[in-house]
């Protein structure tokens, strides 16, 4: 399995990437997708990446970094969650760090990459993503990949003193007949 892009790879998480997750989930601005309530310690994280060896049967999820192939500079993490292999399903998300550099491509390719893995190897049979009615960006990304939308969730997260509604959306493995 070829977890290597034209500009970017997939790979495990290393403890020398501590730094970066701890941006990462300590960044205000990306709590609302992640539904982050409250900052994580370096030590919390620490634990997390000594654990993030498990297989993905036995975490039921499973985080990669997203790398670019010349420098091997971070961009971000992509992430199957909720990992059910009785049903062959996961949920998918995703986040670049740095939104100077979002809407460039590497979003596309690492999904790309990743729905490979699941249909190929993991032999998923459906993936989903929950995706905030006002994330146009996310949207059209998902849209790409033929993610159909199925449902709304209505007010179903807080944002600030406002309701703002989620959309599921969900790709039946497009190499099952």
């Amino acid at each position: 399995m070829n977890l290597k892009g034209n500009h970017i790879y997939l790979r495990a998480l290393e403890p020398e990437d501590l730094s970066f997750l701890y941006e990462i989930e300590n960044d205000e601005s990306l709590w609302e997708i992640s539904h982050t309530q409250a900052p994580y310690s370096k030590w919390l994280l620490k634990n997390y990446l000594e654990n993030s060896h498990q297989d993905i049967y036995e975490a039921k999820q499973l985080r990669l970094a997203i790398v670019e192939n010349d420098t091997h500079r971070l961009y971000g993490l992509i992430d199957l969650f909720d990992f059910d292999p009785k049903n062959n399903r996961a949920g998918l998300g995703i986040v670049i760090k740095n939104h100077l550099e979002r809407n460039k491509g590497t979003g596309t390719e690492a999904v790309k990459l990743l729905l490979n893995y699941c249909f190929t190897i993991l032999n998923l049979h459906q993936i989903y993503v929950n995706v905030a009615v006002t994330n146009e960006a996310s949207i059209k990304l998902f849209s790409k990949f033929g993610f159909q939308l199925i449902g709304v969730k209505k007010q179903w997260n807080r944002t600030g003193s406002t309701y703002v509604d989620e959309a599921l959306y969900q790709l039946i493995n497009p190499n099952e007949s």
